[in-house]
């Protein structure tokens, strides 16, 4: 069975792999990444396609600016096993994490992506001629969508991630749990 679900955390490693799987090592160089390090996904638009527990697509939006006090999510990355890449899910992936996006109130999506894949959900260059993004990137590609209509009016200037940061584990604490746990090991073990 096929269900589009919000992603779980044991979905990180099989998500890791099917985005190496479609992009390789070459997706952390990708501009849209300065975007995405260190922070949080936006709060219920990290997807995943499950098909039977196994992880055959994935979706996240990121919360960022769009130009000075314009919130924005930026998409990306998408990805579906490149085995089942005909059947259409890449397309409901697409519409569920914007039909999600809108009814958690946000009212536009950036992405850096090819054009005419992206036009039959509503994005355009329209509203990206006086935004810029923090590297290279060709301008073709980077896309808007209006959720609210009119929400991008007059954007301009430099995105840039607004999203929580990720919460980072204390590394001392790590080893002290760890100690802890190798203690009460060994002395179990008498």
């Amino acid at each position: 069975m096929i269900t589009i679900r919000e992603e779980a955390f044991r979905d990180v490693e099989p998500r890791e792999a099917l985005l190496d799987a479609c992009f390789g090592p070459a997706r952390f160089q990708k501009t849209c990444e300065r975007l995405r390090e260190g922070r949080m996904p936006a709060d219920g638009l990290s997807l995943v396609i499950d098909r039977d527990d196994e992880v055959i697509g994935t979706v996240r939006l990121w919360h960022v600016s769009a130009g000075p006090n314009r919130p924005a999510l930026m998409l990306g990355p998408i990805a579906i096993d490149p085995s089942v890449q005909s059947l259409g899910l890449g397309g409901k992936l697409m519409r569920e994490a914007l039909n999600r996006a809108a009814g958690l109130g946000h009212e536009a999506v950036l992405l850096v992506g090819d054009a005419p894949y992206y036009e039959r959900f509503g994005f355009s260059t329209e509203k990206t001629g006086s935004l810029w993004l923090p590297g290279p990137y060709e301008r073709g590609r980077f896309l808007a969508l209006e959720l609210e209509e009119g929400a991008l009016d007059g954007a301009r200037g430099l995105v840039s991630a607004t999203g929580p940061l990720e919460q980072k584990p204390d590394l001392g604490a790590l080893v002290a749990a760890a100690a802890q746990g190798a203690w009460a090991g060994l002395r179990s073990a008498h």
